[in-house]
């Protein structure tokens, strides 16, 4: 549910507030074992201090090795976009056409994998080991793209590469919401996607330097260098992440037991039920229960039509080279850098203000908006200054798209195995969009792309539409917790609410007022 915005007045106190708790919560360190020690009491003190050294241990491990896999995540799956750019067409003997496979056959094992990959990781115990295991296959993968002599060779290695792909996003959204409350997880979903937008920018700088700096090095070409160097940097990050990333929070080896314990009470406290599967919510029933909710499809359809409106991020070097005819490879690749900083800025500010409003709607749709704009400037002129703030704010379109699947798992709370299933579905649905979009920028529609540009503007005003109806629909819901506590008791499950209470250390009755506060946030 919403809530107005902090005043700089509230700020104040708030941070008044914070140093307060920092001074006079010695008593729970949590760099020492607490086996039996109990959690504080919610709302004191020394509840906040604890919770703010688990977040903090949290964001100093987690937040960094995710961003960094991000990173080397689209790098790999973009570097044929900038191999095109020196030599991989004429190397391979490939005409448009086959460019245009070569990047949607990615997409035809990404998505349908992502379903039962998200159903998996639910179910197994170690996220961190099978997560990172799927980030040395794509490294792998990725590395023999560059020993590739021709089309069906190219096309093998980038449907493969779908399959390991598919378990990261989907799946690391869902284990951040293992571990952070709704309130908390925007900005920590935002930060994961800053990973894909500055790899939209560090990926062109280093792609070229390499493309310049190894051209002909030994006798390889160095498009084929890029393919080599990118791999077998993501096969080393994967080896990292092997132990940096966390499990779940009842297992994680890197905790002590207290702090897994309190873990499990503030999702508990998040949503009143504990975040745990009861014995018959098994992967397969997660799945029917996120089948058969609408609003599922309904994020599904939303997801898909942004993808659609966002699918120029596989063209952006094109674009970019498309600015002026005089432009080199290397400008051209140094010009795309920019925006995609520009768009990582605002992905992580317009998060943490949704993080600290509640609000979800205008947080992922305002920023379509401003991509519409982009391309309205973009169908206007062919003025290389022009376009290129078009490009700005088309880049900037991404600002929401972190929020989406958080908006997902904010809406589809309980139980944990419906939520992997939902996360997994809209997304794996909605890079549909994606595969469409690797047809509708046309190297025969530009330097213009005016076709382009109004397919993926159409695109962003249905999703508006949609995100509309969703919005709609959650504000009903509401309502309806608002006007009726026996609402409240069918949405609920009555073992995970005593599961909860066991984790705070209070009664039953008490644990349900609290559930009695829940409410979805839109």
């Amino acid at each position: 549910m919403s809530t107005p915005p902090t005043s700089p007045t509230s700020q104040t106190k708030a941070e008044k507030e914070d140093f307060f708790i920092e001074e006079n919560a010695p008593q729970h360190r949590l760099d020492i074992k607490f086996d039996d020690e109990p959690i504080p009491e919610l709302g004191t003190a020394e509840r906040e201090y604890v919770e703010r050294k688990l977040v903090r241990k949290l964001d100093t491990r987690v937040l960094p090795t995710i961003i960094l896999i991000y990173i080397m995540n689209y790098i790999d799956r973009t570097a044929v976009t900038t191999a095109r750019l020196q030599g991989l067409e004429e190397d391979l003997g490939l005409t448009d056409l086959h460019y245009e496979v070569i990047l949607s056959i990615l997409y035809v094992t990404y998505c349908p994998t992502q379903i039962p990959s998200n159903m998996l990781l639910n179910w197994i115990k170690r996220p961190s080991i099978y997560i990172g295991g799927c980030v040395i296959a794509w490294g792998l993968v990725s590395a023999l793209s560059g020993a590739t002599h021709n089309y069906g060779g190219i096309l093998t290695t980038r449907m493969f590469i779908g399959l390991p792909e598919a378990a990261f996003y989907p799946g690391t959204v869902y284990l951040l919401s293992r571990w952070y409350t709704k309130k908390e997880l925007a900005f920590r979903s935002a930060i994961l996607y800053c990973g894909q937008l500055t790899s939209n920018a560090f990926g062109a700088l280093l792609a070229a330097g390499v493309l310049h700096g190894l051209e002909g090095a030994r006798g390889i070409r160095g498009w084929r260098w890029l393919f080599y160097i990118e791999g077998a940097i993501t096969i080393f990050v994967g080896l990292n992440a092997m132990w940096l990333l966390p499990d779940y929070p009842p297992n994680t080896r890197w905790m002590s037991p207290f702090e897994r314990r309190l873990a499990q009470a503030r999702l508990a406290d998040d949503a009143g039920e504990a975040d745990k599967d009861n014995a018959a919510d098994s992967p397969l029933k997660g799945l029917w229960m996120a089948l058969k909710d609408p609003k599922v499809l309904l994020f599904s359809i939303m997801f898909t039509a942004q993808h659609l409106g966002l699918s120029f991020v596989n063209f952006f070097p094109t674009l970019a080279a498309a600015l002026n005819s005089n432009f080199s490879t290397t400008v051209a690749l140094l010009l795309a850098a920019p925006p995609w900083i520009f768009a990582s800025i605002v992905c992580c500010v317009n998060a943490w203000h949704a993080d600290r409003t509640g609000e979800r709607y205008f947080h992922i749709a305002g920023w379509w908006w401003g991509a519409i704009a982009g391309f309205i400037i973009g169908l206007c002129t062919m003025n290389t200054a022009g376009r290129y703030v078009s490009m700005f704010l088309m880049a900037s379109g991404y600002g929401g798209f972190a929020l989406t699947l958080v908006w997902v798992s904010n809406t589809i709370t309980r139980p944990p195995a419906k939520r992997a299933a939902a996360i997994a579905l809209v997304n794996g649905i909605g890079n549909l969009g994606a595969l469409m979009g690797s047809f509708t920028w046309k190297a025969e529609w530009g330097p213009e792309y005016h076709q382009s540009m109004v397919i993926s503007l159409a695109a962003f005003v249905f999703s508006t539409v949609i995100a509309l109806v969703i919005r709609q629909l959650i504000i009903r819901d509401n309502k309806k917790l608002d006007e009726d506590e026996r609402a409240i008791m069918e949405g609920t499950n009555k073992q995970r609410v005593e599961q909860a209470a066991i984790l705070e250390g209070i009664t039953f009755e008490q644990a349900m007022e609290r559930r009695k506060g829940f409410r979805y946030l839109y």
